[in-house]
């Protein structure tokens, strides 16, 4: 298992996930343009929610400056789907049921909650650049004011 954060300046690992829409996403469906990826730990928690629900907020503005939005959680397509609907989602939902993506991007880790460990999503989002590259990272993301900040450095990629 590579747990080894991916950092700025590396290109994306390679993968292919289904995605809730019936189709799936690789880093060649998003070459040629800036993207965005963020990781989170489980759908419909109130955390995951609301940054799902940010990220939908902004969807016009990601799409004006042409630049696709990519949840990915270890959830199934079938929990992806029932939490788009339920919260009216506007963002595209991958599922990385046996976290080999999020092992690629470095973002499966221990956690500790209450004295008890176990592995988990550590909430990152990644900016990918045009060539493939990770434009940005932010790790650890704490959820209010993070859909906006990242709006802002995309713009500032796309303006590139």
């Amino acid at each position: 298992m590579n747990t080894s954060p991916v950092e700025k300046g590396d290109r994306i690992p390679t993968f292919k996930l289904p995605t809730d829409d019936g189709r799936s996403v690789s880093p060649a469906d998003l070459a040629g343009r800036p993207a965005v990826i963020y990781f989170y730990p489980k759908d419909d928690t109130s955390g995951c929610t609301t940054e799902a629900k940010d990220f939908t907020r902004l969807a016009p503005a990601f799409r004006k400056a042409g630049i696709p939005v990519i949840g990915i959680s270890p959830d199934s397509l079938k929990r992806h789907q029932k939490f788009r609907e339920k919260h009216e989602l506007d963002v595209r939902l991958a599922a990385d049921e046996d976290h080999a993506v999020a092992e690629r991007f470095g973002v499966w880790i221990e956690k500790s909650m209450y004295g008890r460990k176990y592995m988990g999503i550590d909430r990152s989002t990644f900016l990918i650049d045009a060539n493939g590259h990770i434009a940005e990272v932010w790790r650890k993301v704490k959820v209010p004011g993070h859909a906006e900040e990242v709006l802002e450095a995309a713009r500032q990629l796309a303006k590139k």
